[in-house]
């Protein structure tokens, strides 16, 4: 490894880390080290200041009480990470912050939990859960594999982007074929699993532009051996609902 050191902060890291999404963080300090970085891993959590430098932000899922016990600790950063996603900044918020960085999510008996409005989404609370093997095709990254389990149903807005269209699965609703948000370099998904071990692209997305953003460039000095993770990919596309 160089002395280029690369922050990632993970978001919540008490309350919103469920169904293994620790393994995003896990697999994004892999891959920087096996591309010559120095990855350094900070964890935010209520009332921690905010630090100064960030290049990657990660944040996962979490229970309705989750979400609503950090709802105004993310409202007193929300200017913090809404300029940082307005200057590029690489995000990945899964489930629960996923819905928490669009407009509101509104629970089952009708409490608004106000989001951080970096996606124009509104997710509501109901009573079908969305459960099972999900496959994702998305114009950049191709087949995105992962695992949904979610109540809450996201409605995208007119000047919002989908992660990916749905080939198996539910994905932002029952009602279209919608997973995911982007906006700039923020991904917001229902994808678990983990996320980004099935889906290298994603995660080297990720470390590409957080390179860009601080060191100017980013060249690939090594080819990683994915064999491992394409054998599993094709596993899991085979695997039902």
């Amino acid at each position: 490894m160089n002395n280029k050191t690369i922050k990632i902060l993970h978001l919540y890291s008490n309350d919103m880390n469920i169904y293994g999404d620790y393994g995003n963080v896990l697999t994004l300090k892999r891959r920087l080290e096996w591309y010559g970085y120095t990855p350094k891993v900070i964890e935010y959590n209520q009332g921690d200041k905010f630090p100064d430098e960030v290049d990657i932000i990660v944040g996962g899922g979490g229970q309705d009480s989750g979400q609503d016990k950090i709802q105004s600790d993310l409202l007193r950063i929300k200017h913090h990470l809404q300029k940082m996603a307005d200057n590029g900044a690489p995000m990945l918020v899964i489930c629960g912050l996923y819905q928490l960085f669009g407009n509101f999510f509104k629970t089952n008996d009708n409490k608004i939990i106000k989001g951080i409005e970096i996606f124009d989404i509104e997710t509501y609370a109901k009573s079908e859960r969305l459960i099972g093997n999900i496959i994702v095709n998305s114009k950049q990254f191709g087949d995105i594999i992962g695992y949904e389990n979610h109540s809450g149903q996201t409605f995208l807005g007119h000047n919002v982007l989908a992660l990916g269209a749905v080939r198996l699965g539910a994905g932002n609703n029952s009602e279209d074929i919608s997973e995911g948000a982007r906006y700039k370099n923020v991904i917001g998904s229902y994808l678990h699993g983990s996320l980004l071990p099935k889906n290298p692209e994603i995660t080297d997305f990720l470390i590409e532009k957080a390179i860009i953003n601080k060191y100017g460039e980013f060249k690939k000095n090594k080819v990683i051996d994915d064999s491992l993770v394409e054998s599993a990919r094709k596993t899991a596309l085979k695997r039902p609902r």
